[in-house]
């Protein structure tokens, strides 16, 4: 370990406010030189946003106001627990469990040279850029997750030497690097929360752990402010965290909806609005945003997007219009989250569909992750992955938990999209797929209101999975219809549909 020279931190209360508030004040004049963009990601472990907001906590709340806060909700078994392993390797790679390999705390199958954390990728793609990694959960070095090939990584131990002093020295490293070097992009973990969640809950002593973060914070971005090139500089503040905790005794890694596998990313810098509480964030998005402010292209690879770029899918459009359980029991009935009306253009056939069964759950409907997640945990709902927003379900298994629901057959239909004869085109769109028994799920198109052509069958499980299909489109046509059919399925499993396009 190398040692590194301290600085006295001053964090009065009204400083912290003023930093945080400073820190995308400065905007170029007309005339100005382009700024020097840098990031700054914080990640704070198993930090319940909610608790947050009861505590004094004024720089996460000056963050917040000023910038984008997405929550979502993680995972859980089997793809992987809701805890830490998989959460920071999430926020690093930018890509979800299936893809980086992290299942656990073990991080057996970690795909760490496949999927690099972003701090990595920013090296590859510019070895010019300055790279900082300063932790005290050692294991995300000694394991790879932040890797060796990052210009600087230090290192402290809180598992052996207490989270509470290892946070003091990572923020004493923090704030010299930042006020004295000079690093493009930098990561900064600070895990006491976690610790005192899992030793006495998320009560009293949780709330001034995150009191004391909060107070960390603030002295990273003063040194910031501070910092003799500050005026040249476009800095975007990061904030987030890899899971929840229950209320109130803590604890996480299962598939709760309420608290454990909460997240969220908060962002403030250029291009983010204020205020703004987006519906369609994920927890890998913290890489993409990384890339996108750098102004580097987000890697293909990736499962993430910027936190300040909205997805173009239609189905976030009926995100005002989700109402309350009809039906449903497990639902608090202050959740709304699901309606039987798509979009404009969109169109839902229910003719085959009996007249008994669960209401929100009569043919093809559209919901979210909060609502769908609720009805019966440990089913894989959790694990839609790339659903983001509002998506479209076909669930006949929730369907026939009433009386009179016992077969299901449902037709999901797009607008007319232009196309021109003799092309090819693809079908690009997100399904989370489980197959039981004898249900079938077909995509079908149709031509200028002719006859449905198959274009794919599911009787397999293609779970989160992100699909391409090439369809060639005959001579003289001039309109393509989509449609998605969910059939033959009585008490068995579902399809959601996410994100279509035609490329």
């Amino acid at each position: 370990m190398l040692a590194h020279p301290r600085h006295r931190l001053i964090a009065a209360a009204a400083t912290v406010a003023l930093a945080a508030a400073a820190l995308v004040a400065t905007a170029p004049t007309a005339h100005a030189a382009p700024l020097t963009k840098k990031v700054l990601v914080v990640g704070m472990d198993g930090l319940n946003w909610a608790k947050v907001v009861d505590a004094t906590a004024p720089t996460l709340d000056s963050l917040a106001a000023g910038g984008t806060l997405g929550e979502s909700l993680l995972y859980c078994s089997p793809v992987a627990a809701s805890s830490s392993g998989p959460g920071w390797s999430t926020i690093a790679t930018g890509v979800w469990p299936d893809k980086h390999g992290v299942k656990d705390n073990t991080f057996a199958g970690k795909q760490y040279a496949t999927y690099p954390d972003f701090l990595t990728r920013l090296e590859q793609t510019d070895p010019s850029l300055s790279t900082l990694s300063i932790l005290d959960w050692a294991v995300l070095h000694t394991q790879g997750t932040f890797g060796p090939a990052i210009d600087t990584r230090i290192t402290y131990d809180g598992d052996a030497n207490g989270y509470v002093g290892e946070d003091a020295k990572v923020t004493t490293d923090a704030v010299q690097q930042l006020r004295y070097s000079d690093p493009d992009a930098t990561f900064v973990y600070l895990g006491n929360t976690d610790v005192v969640a899992h030793a006495s809950g998320t009560g009293t002593a949780y709330r001034t752990a995150i009191e004391k973060q909060d107070a960390q914070l603030a002295q990273m971005l003063a040194a910031i402010s501070a910092r003799p090139t500050y005026a040249t500089e476009d800095w975007l503040i990061v904030v987030t965290t890899d899971h929840g905790h229950n209320n109130p005794g803590g604890g996480h890694g299962g598939c709760g909806v309420d608290a454990e596998r909460r997240t969220w990313v908060l962002a403030k810098g250029t291009g983010h609005t204020a205020g703004l509480r987006p519906i369609d964030t994920k927890l890998a998005d913290v890489a993409g945003t990384v890339f996108a402010h750098l102004g580097y292209p987000i890697p293909a690879a990736l499962d993430s997007k910027p936190l300040n770029v909205r997805a173009t899918d239609p189905f976030d459009s009926l995100n005002s219009t989700l109402q309350a359980r009809v039906h449903e029991t497990g639902i608090p009935a202050t959740v709304k989250g699901w309606t039987p009306t798509g979009p404009a253009g969109w169109s839902v056939n229910r003719a085959a569909m009996p007249t008994g069964g669960v209401d929100e759950w009569r043919g093809w409907s559209f919901t979210n992750e909060e609502f769908w997640s609720r009805t019966q945990s440990g089913q894989n709902r959790e694990n839609g992955l790339r659903l983001r927003g509002v998506f479209a379900v076909a669930d006949s298994d929730e369907f026939a938990d009433r009386s009179g629901g016992a077969s299901f057959d449902s037709t999901l239909i797009s607008p007319a999209f232009a196309v021109t004869g003799g092309t090819t085109r693809t079908l690009r769109y997100v399904t989370h797929y489980l197959q039981e028994g004898s249900q079938t799920g077909d995509v079908l198109v149709s031509y200028n209101g002719g006859a449905d052509v198959l274009v794919k069958r599911y009787s397999a499980d293609a779970r989160a999975k992100v699909e391409a299909l090439s369809i060639t489109v005959p001579a003289g046509a001039t309109s393509v219809v989509v449609k998605f059919r969910y059939y033959n399925a009585s008490n068995n499993w579902y399809w959601a549909i996410d994100d279509l396009k035609l490329a």
